[in-house]
């Protein structure tokens, strides 16, 4: 697994690629969603002065509800809109890998620098898996990451959680 996570980080095309075919790794991403988001948590709890347990709970939840969220968006654009390639499935599964870099949040103030790798990583993730331009793969990536910042943020003002504590991304 920690081979996967690096080439994940390092944007290996071929890697992604190789996770949309492979059914089996999907308990792996699910994995690096829940224990990246929970080191984000955690970053993130500290730079604010949070309660890190609380920190820590809040970013594994809004990390896996983003993950589901993120990746439907992404298969309904992507496939339905733009003509990829990919099943629900595939997306999830490389989406979740693309979160790997979220990890370096848990140094406090690093969050926003794992949160761009991660977008640069969902955007290999998804140009692989729906086998389409780097330009289609932005635009959907872009457009489901929108709607789960948009979610994200209306869940923080509904539930009234500290923004950065409870969402490290």
């Amino acid at each position: 697994m920690i081979s996967n996570v690096k080439r994940a980080a390092l944007l290996d095309a071929n890697f992604y690629s190789e996770v949309a075919r492979d059914a089996g790794v999907m308990k792996q991403a699910a994995l690096v969603v829940v224990l990246a988001n929970l080191l984000g948590g955690v970053g993130a709890a500290i730079a604010t002065e949070s309660n890190v347990v609380v920190g820590a709970a809040a970013g594994v939840v809004t990390g896996v509800v983003g993950w589901f969220v993120w990746s439907g968006v992404a298969y309904l654009i992507g496939v339905r809109v733009l003509g990829g390639d990919a099943n629900y499935s595939e997306i999830r599964r490389v989406i979740g890998f693309a979160y790997a870099p979220l990890a370096i949040g848990v140094v406090p103030w690093l969050g926003f620098i794992g949160a761009a790798w991660t977008v640069f990583a969902a955007v290999v993730a998804i140009r692989e898996s729906m086998e389409f331009s780097t330009r289609r793969s932005i635009a959907t990536m872009g457009l489901g990451w929108a709607v789960w910042l948009g979610l994200s943020v209306l869940l923080n003002v509904i539930v009234g959680w500290d923004f950065l504590t409870a969402w490290p991304m």
